[in-house]
């Protein structure tokens, strides 16, 4: 075992394990029976744990739900430290079609590996996780390979082993359970590491073994050996006789399009294809004996100890367990959707309980002893009795604590707002010992009456009369647990380029922009022979059919095309001056844009505001008391808002992250800073429900701190509402939280420092005048939902303060979405499988007229449930009651209108049943489908759709996307693809969309940069003219560029300026080198136009240096055709450098241009220049002829001159 987490905690399991009659009872555990140990309280159950654990060196302690073993796993890894393992249950139910997260998967074999390795460790699991079968340790044993540099395998067998074990192939191993092959490299992620491997060979020897990284793909550690575990729990080798079994069921009597399925089905498993819901056919991979041997208590070593904690509730958690499971195949049976033979799919309760009874197993309860219990199995010990309870009375608890001290107990209190304690006993004259004062439990001081504080976090505390001593948990002091957080795996984050992640997810047919010529289609791509060379070419479809063939090497010169509406754009006709006239249009109006943010901003820069102290330690307790691990983006965030708060200017900032990622806690964290500098905080809400939740939010995290807080809603009687508005007037009142009612003239504030504003884009136009006269005065923090892609937060950075959070908590998993034909015992089986986690559901129902109707045939289909209606036709009131109504859990299925697409927030509703999907727009399915998913939980997302009824193919895009746009924290491809979703929004307000519907998101951002940058840049220069003479100048600057489009609209011509929004690096290049990547060295088209990406983006030699490493790195030797593709981008890049325009070859002659702008001195550059090269005006020409094969040579002797001569 590794360290324990505290000194403090591990001399009380000394103590503990050293209490005579624990220590009897401990030791009279005898395998093949179950010794009874009693009372042990729940908190108890984990310190008895940790000594019986370490005494055995390795055990399984059974919970019986899976959220007690979440928080028996965190209250473990106090007392013994790291070895401590969760065994979690998969999210599937039984005879559900639903593949486990693959997350869960990892965390399971992990499990198993570590045990396969014989260490030591403490195995914490559910009743539910236990009957979910795993791999034997045979199974195991047997796909596990352990892999050595230069060990002798052939690839292709070893590939296809991993694949027979339920590895995926695609182009890149990204996340557990892929495996990608590009010639003699593999890449594989093991579910059970951390990171992914990349194994070279050369021919059948493992040459090396690497680690890299998922997300840049790139290696950073090579190892000697690894060992490559199975990627799912089910032997998928065995998919024959698993075809066998299948083929001897019955299912002549299912419904035709359940026989459908399985005939599907079966043909998928013989062929080995993958594919959603496989995981419902594991019983037909094992017979029946191997089916209840697949346990996880079948690693455990012999000498292991097996805890039960209360096992009358085991018992009876695997009693129901198996009772719904029967249930629901009964159901099935009956509807003929279920062969009455299929196997059982987990393993019986009643059959684990007798298989751990070869190991010695301790029942850790706190039940009386029955009568008919056999004395011999049974051991009443009074080492633990309960822990008193406060309940946030810290008066009754500091009084309490100084007659223990008196009267020579021991007190430890463990709580993560250890500093704040310490200052409350003060206040009460009692001292408590800190980890920086010591003791540990030998000193004698600890001996004789102390109370010792540690920084922490247990879920509960116990007390021990034979030994004197309390453990308090801030469960005792404050009445309240944190919530624990299942961490499954980190989940990717984004780091590419946002236009790297677009050229990745283009599919032909996507709509694209060409900077230079505008919207097209794109049709995939293409290599030609061009001016006598191989190249490989994008090819873009614009008005009338025509194409445009774009060389890879200017693929930053395309992006995808998002509007601001779901509307489909206009092709560009080419050879028309259309697009050079909308840019020339759209840039005038940024111009415009671009100089009122500026001013905007530099009016802001000069108002004085109140600048606020730095963190105390007040602070520093109430964030660590935060029960989750904060993501890096929200950690910048609050860092952000805090460097905002300190400074004199007043902050307005804006946190944009979607549901759930974290923002109320930047805005809380803020909140409190505001409060301890003597400020006022006013937070502001759509909706009454949300004003509640915030309300109770805040109240509960600042409960422990002289914080009064209060709420303005209808929630409050009118006459508590003016009670309140007088105290807020007084400064009796510190944070309220409110709707629009905060905005009422008869409210007045003391000292008003803060405002936070949830989504503000749904208050109306008065509110948001009122919002924007306070911006002058005080800070401002205003959060939203709405994305905002990382073009556009470049675009406004140092214009409007933003910080975005757009990694998912780490416990957060992706919704599951279905688009199917409606079918009630989907519904049914839907909204039963939230009831048996204890979840809620959401019915959708947008028509009023209807809904009653629809809520009683819910009701008939599930009796079982609950049911409530709201829609927007009740009364106010009566609205807010039932949806409160549901909050509070008082029914199970809410059966509604889209009014709850925002503003309601319930944890527990974790499943979306959306009816006839396709009259909804796509921006209401994506705010529909965030009300779930928004915990630990998975969420689920059903789409009905009426299968009688004709789709258009807009709302089967509609549908289709919003199935796509599934995956947490994919960064740009699902931020675009909620921006096409749900419009570019407010965030520059709605005289923008024009333009950006005019030539795409993405080319607008860049414009708006450059923009910005350009009238920076004016101001930087320090022109002296009075403001009122620069404003005229830049009206009049403006006026210039609009007559400009006009006039070149009249002409048909473009003008001969240069490109303005074309970026600094772009060059044209057209010469006769076989320039590409071989498609059997990338074969993954999207992978290859990725790669393209970060050729086209390198800017230096140094870049192309890298690029040549990463190919090397993740393709392996760089073929002669990849060779000369960078070689051509070395010539590109000189180019750029030296600010050349273009290099054409025509026929025996290369002309190097270079714009009007540049002076040339021909004379110098003609003496630098060899034979065979002629100096003109802005141009040098080079004859092939005589140059012959010299005259790439000479080319870029060329190059370097002119980087010589204009440096």
């Amino acid at each position: 075992m590794t360290d324990h987490a505290d000194s403090v905690l591990a001399d009380i399991q000394v103590l503990l394990a050293n209490e005579p009659q624990l220590k009897a009872a401990l030791a009279a555990a005898k395998p093949n029976t179950t010794l009874t140990i009693t009372p042990v309280p729940s908190a108890a159950r984990r310190v008895v744990a940790a000594i019986a654990t370490l005494q055995a060196r390795s055990s399984l302690l059974i919970a019986a739900t899976p959220d007690a073993a979440v928080r028996m796993h965190a209250d473990l890894t106090a007392w013994l430290g790291e070895n401590v393992l969760l065994f979690p249950p998969t999210d599937t139910l039984p005879y559900e079609h639903m593949s486990a997260d693959i997350g869960i998967v990892a965390q399971r074999l992990a499990v198993l590996g570590r045990l396969h390795a014989g260490e030591s460790v403490c195995v914490v699991a559910s009743v539910k996780a236990l009957m979910q079968p795993t791999m034997t340790p045979e199974e195991f044993g047997f796909a596990t390979r352990l892999l050595r540099q230069g060990d002798q395998h052939d690839p292709r067998k070893l590939l296809a082993h991993w694949v027979s074990l339920g590895y995926r192939v695609g182009p890149t191993a990204e996340q557990p359970g892929d495996l990608s092959q590009r010639g003699g490299i593999i890449d594989i992620f093991p579910p059970t590491s951390e990171r992914p491997i990349r194994l070279e060979f050369w021919d059948d020897q493992l040459e090396s073994l690497r680690i890299y990284d998922p997300i840049s793909q790139r290696s950073d550690k090579r190892v000697r050996q690894i060992q490559i575990s199975p990627a799912h729990e089910i032997p998928f080798w065995r998919r024959n006789e698993a075809v066998k079994r299948i083929d001897q069921l019955q299912i002549a009597s299912l419904r035709r399009e359940v026989q459908h399925e399985w005939a599907t089905a079966r043909e998928h498993l013989e062929t080995g294809q993958r594919f959603e819901g496989r995981a419902f056919y594991a019983p037909f991979f094992r017979t029946p004996h191997e089916a209840v041997e697949a346990g996880l208590w079948q690693h455990l070593p012999s000498s292991a100890v097996v805890l039960l904690s209360e096992e009358h509730e085991l018992n009876a958690q695997g009693i129901e367990l198996q009772s719904h499971a029967d249930q629901v195949r009964a159901t099935q049976v009956e509807n003929n959707e279920l062969p009455a033979d299929f196997p059982f799919p987990l393993i019986a309760w009643t059959f684990i309980r007798k298989a751990i009874q070869r190991w010695s197993c301790l029942n850790l309860s706190n039940q009386p002893i029955a009568d008919d219990q056999s004395d011999a199995f049974i051991r009443e010990i009074n080492t633990f009795s309960q822990a008193p309870s406060y309940g946030g009375q810290t008066d009754r608890l500091f009084e309490d604590l100084r007659e223990r001290l008196v009267g020579g107990e021991r007190v430890v209190l463990v709580s993560p707002q250890a500093s704040r304690l310490r200052e409350l006993a003060s206040e009460h004259n009692l001292a408590l010992i800190g980890e920086e004062d010591g003791p540990d439990v030998d000193d004698p001081a600890f001996q004789s009456g102390t109370i010792i504080i540690r920084h922490g976090n247990l879920s509960g505390g116990f007390s021990s009369d034979p030994l004197r001593l309390t453990l308090l948990s801030d469960s005792e002091i404050f009445g309240w647990q944190p919530r624990r957080a299942i961490s499954t795996r980190a989940r990717k984050q984004r780091s590419e380029s946002d236009r790297t992640a677009f050229l990745q997810s283009l599919k032909v047919g996507d709509y694209v922009v060409h900077i230079e010529h505008g919207i097209a289609q794109y049709e995939g791509l293409s290599r030609i022979e061009a001016s006598g060379a191989e190249r490989e070419f994008l090819v873009l479809r614009y008005a009338s059919g025509d194409k445009l063939y774009v060389p890879v090497d200017q693929v930053d010169r395309v992006s995808r095309y998002i509007g601001a509406g779901e509307g489909k754009p206009t092709l560009t006709r080419l050879g028309t001056s259309d697009w050079e006239r909308a840019k020339r249009k759209v840039r005038a109006d940024v111009e415009e844009l671009a100089t009122e943010l500026l001013d905007l901003y530099a009016a802001r820069q000069l108002v004085e505001g109140f600048a606020y102290s730095s963190d105390t330690s007040w602070q520093r307790e109430l964030e660590d008391s935060f029960p989750y691990t904060e993501t890096d983006d929200q950690l910048r965030a609050i860092e952000d808002v805090k460097s905002d708060m300190e400074n004199t200017r007043p902050m307005d900032r804006l946190i944009c992250g979607d549901v759930g990622f974290g923002k109320t806690e930047v805005a809380l964290r803020a909140a409190f800073k505001a409060v301890q500098d003597g400020r006022q905080v006013a937070v502001l809400v759509p909706t009454t429900v949300l004003a509640q939740q915030h309300f109770e939010t805040f109240s509960r995290r600042m409960q422990m701190f002289p914080v009064r807080i209060e709420m303005l809603s209808r929630f409050r009687s009118p006459t508590q509402q003016k009670a309140i508005i007088e105290r807020i007037a007084k400064g009796e009142v510190d944070i309220v939280v409110g709707t629009h009612r905060i905005l009422s003239n008869d409210l007045h504030f003391k000292q008003l420092g803060l405002v936070i504003i949830d989504e503000e884009q749904r208050f109306g136009v008065k509110h948001k005048e009122q919002l924007k006269r306070l911006r002058h005065e005080i800070d401002v923090l205003t959060l939203t939902a709405t994305p905002i892609p990382r073009t556009m937060h470049m675009a406004l950075s140092g214009i409007r303060d933003l910080s975005v959070i757009d990694t998912p908590p780490d416990d957060r998993m992706p919704i599951k979405t279905y688009v199917q034909p409606y079918n009630e015992m989907l519904v049914r089986d839907a909204i039963l499988r939230e009831l048996g986690r204890n979840g809620q559901a959401y019915f959708v129902h947008n028509r009023v007229q209807s809904i009653y109707t629809v809520a009683n045939r819910i009701q008939k289909l599930v009796p079982e449930a609950r049911i409530g209606v709201g829609h927007g036709q009740m009364p106010e009131k009566a609205l807010e009651k039932v949806i409160l109504q549901f909050f509070e859990g008082m029914f199970d299925v809410f059966v509604c209108t889209t009014i709850i697409e925002s503003g309601i927030d319930v944890p527990s509703a974790n499943t979306m049943i959306i009816d006839d999907a396709t009259t909804y727009g796509l921006a209401q399915l994506y705010q529909l489908r965030g009300r779930v998913g928004r915990s630990t939980q998975r969420g689920y997302a059903y789409m009905f759709y009426n299968p009688t009824k004709s789709m258009n193919e807009e709302a089967q895009k509609r549908l289709e996307a919003i199935q796509e746009a599934t995956e947490l924290g994919a960064g740009f491809r699902i931020a675009m693809r909620d921006l096409e979703i749900r419009g570019t929004g407010n965030l520059l307000g709605a005289e923008q969309s024009g333009n950006i519907t005019t030539i795409g998101f993405d080319l607008y951002s860049r414009l708006l940069s450059q923009a910005v940058e350009r009238v920076r840049e004016e101001r930087k220069r320090g022109q002296t003219q009075k403001s009122g003479e620069q404003k005229a100048q830049r009206a009049r600057a403006v006026e210039a560029l609009r007559r400009a489009a006009v006039v070149s609209a009249r002409s048909g011509f473009s003008s001969d300026a240069e490109d303005p929004v074309l970026p600094d690096a772009m060059v044209s290049i057209d010469l006769p080198i076989n320039a590409y990547l071989p498609q059997n060295y990338v074969d993954d088209e999207p992978l290859r136009l990725r790669v393209y990406q970060h050729i086209a983006e390198a800017r230096s030699t140094r870049d192309i240096r890298m690029l040549r490493q990463e190919l090397e790195d993740r393709f392996g030797p760089v073929p002669e055709p990849a060779a000369r593709l960078l070689d051509l981008l070395t010539l590109k890049v000189l180019a750029l450098q030296a600010g050349v325009v273009s290099i054409i070859s025509d026929d025996n002659e290369i002309t190097v241009r270079l714009p009007k702008s540049v002076y040339l001195d021909r004379e110098q550059l003609q003496r630098e220049s060899p034979r065979g090269v002629v100096i003109g005006p802005q141009l040098a020409r080079l004859d092939r002829r005589v140059l012959r094969d010299n005259w790439e040579v000479v080319l870029r002797q060329l190059l370097e001159a002119l980087n010589k001569i204009s440096s």
